[in-house]
């Protein structure tokens, strides 16, 4: 039994068209089933404008959701187009019921998907409260353009107060002389390192490989030659480093993203993002070989400059993005921030503990360790201290460039060492 070609919810039943075929019904013949493509069966790259009129409107409610902070990925927007088709629709219900079911909204923002829904397919638009999506961490990853483009220039010369408010603006790092050559040598097999699954040969303290020693003795016609013998391989372990370019970090922000760029350079696994209200990803930006050349293409991506602080928030939503919260996974972790989290804590607290359960090693690096009579006094350093491995100094880049290169030597945990310095 086909469906109606005619139908955009109709489900698809016939054949697909071969490559290169043109879309559209081709004229029916006598012998054979009604022949139309799919968007998807062909490789050149489709245009919204090759969906069905109820497709594209579907698509577009999916993409409303996401430009409002929403975590939906594709595969659900997929789904969601699927699911509408097998319901008929017969009516507005079906279409509400295949959202709830495929876009799943969270729970504490149900309300405010109602209104989406109301606003989208109604046209009911005094329901959506203004300024909402705001309040959402924003993610940007360096492959991809940001929901808008907004520099605006800020005149203050310090950044000693720390603030949720989002504030966007540009940013211009000076061109000065390269004194991170010696880290950038010494970062590779200055890593942790970990065994890997993979396997290479050895001629001795290795385990027997079977087939290959099979092989050589069917070759041999039946000689027994020396074994043949494979070890695991060490390999070094990610890094990842988590950089807030906030207002109250503005004096160290220039440093810490020289040493990223030599991480980058250095290490063949490292991973670099920005956060402060919203978190971006910069990795691609630092692959340049030219420094000034890399750090004016992050100058470029990065809007969130000397803005306000949502530390708990940004961590929460790099951990919601699977392919992110993969770089932490088996990674020495080193947060570079002051960690003055205004407000509630708890958020913080949360992403630091699932950061730690997935990391090799987590380690905080705030430039207020610099100051003698510094200790973990607020809320949130004491809420976070137990699950660090570490809580160094990050006011100078020297002190911090020779911690990232000790990182594979054993230390005391963090809470062990502020207890008796305290």
């Amino acid at each position: 039994m086909t469906g109606d070609v005619n139908d955009p919810f109709s489900p698809f039943t016939g054949r697909r068209c071969p490559e290169g075929a043109d879309e559209g019904q081709r004229q029916r013949r006598k012998t054979a089933l009604p022949l139309t493509c799919l968007p998807a069966s062909s490789p050149r790259k489709r245009g919204e404008e090759s969906l069905p009129r109820a497709a594209a409107l579907l698509l577009g409610f999916g993409r409303l959701l996401r430009r409002y902070g929403f975590l939906i990925a594709p595969e659900q927007i997929s789904g969601f187009m699927q699911a509408v088709a097998l319901l008929g629709p017969r009516s507005m219900a079906d279409i509400h019921e295949a959202a709830l079911a495929t876009l799943a909204p969270p729970p504490d923002r149900r309300d405010e998907f109602e209104a989406h829904f109301r606003s989208y397919f109604y046209g009911n638009t005094a329901e959506v409260v203004e300024g909402e999506a705001d309040e959402e961490t924003r993610i940007k990853d360096d492959g991809g353009a940001s929901d808008e483009e907004i520099k605006v220039a800020r005149q203050e010369e310090g950044g000693e107060l720390s603030s949720g408010s989002e504030q966007l603006s540009a940013r211009d790092f000076r061109r000065d002389g390269d004194g991170l050559a010696a880290f950038r040598r010494k970062l590779a097999s200055a890593l942790p390192a970990r065994r890997s699954f993979r396997t290479v040969r050895t001629h001795a303290r290795g385990k027997l490989d079977l087939r290959r020693s099979l092989r050589e003795i069917v070759s041999a016609d039946g000689d027994i030659p020396s074994p043949l013998l494979r070890r695991r391989q060490t390999v070094p372990r990610k890094l990842l480093l988590l950089i807030d370019v906030s207002g109250s970090m503005k004096l160290y922000t220039s440093d810490y993203l020289k040493l990223a760029h030599a991480a980058v350079q250095g290490a063949d696994r490292a991973e670099i993002f920005t956060f402060g209200t919203r978190l971006t990803r910069i990795t691609t930006a630092l692959r340049i070989r030219d420094r000034d050349q890399a750090l004016a293409r992050v100058a470029a991506l990065v809007d969130d400059w000397d803005g306000g602080t949502r530390m708990g928030p940004t961590l929460l939503a790099f951990l919601s993005v699977p392919r992110f919260s993969s770089f932490a996974r088996g990674a020495a972790v080193v947060i570079l921030s002051d960690a003055l989290e205004r407000g509630d804590h708890a958020e913080l607290e949360m992403a630091m503990r699932r950061l730690s359960a997935r990391a090799f090693r987590l380690s905080l690096a705030t430039p207020l360790a610099g100051d003698p009579r510094f200790q973990p006094a607020t809320a949130a350093l004491r809420a976070v201290l137990p699950v660090l491995d570490d809580l160094v100094d990050g006011s100078s880049i020297a002190g911090l460039s020779d911690f990232i290169l000790s990182l594979a030597r054993p230390a005391p945990a963090a809470a062990a060492i502020w207890k008796r310095v305290s």
